[in-house]
């Protein structure tokens, strides 16, 4: 079985601090961890100021199911708000290697 990687990069919203992004990324945390198919998650900021929402799902499907749900969720639009909405770019991509420490 292939895991799917679901990997999002953007820009925050004007007046958003890192601190407060994080902080309206964990109001998401058990939404993402209670989806059929979870893995892992992870974000990081790159030293240009975008970010990178990586969340790895079981597959394409689970991963889809996830992302149809996740507007609807109460914590949603604050978290959106907080992002450029221009900036936005998504993609899924096969996992066809992984190493863990």
């Amino acid at each position: 079985m292939t895991h799917v990687a679901e990997i999002v990069t953007f820009s925050l919203a004007d007046g958003i601090s890192p601190e407060r992004f994080v902080t309206l990324n964990q109001t998401s945390e058990a939404f993402v961890r209670a989806a059929p198919g979870f893995v892992h998650r992870q974000l990081s900021q790159g030293a240009d100021g975008r970010w990178t929402d990586y969340v790895i799902w079981r597959d394409m499907e689970t991963a889809q199911k996830a992302a149809a749900a996740f507007p609807q969720q109460e914590f949603a639009p604050a978290l959106m708000a907080a992002i450029a909405a221009d900036s936005v770019q998504i993609r899924h991509e096969a996992v066809r290697w992984d190493m863990a420490a």
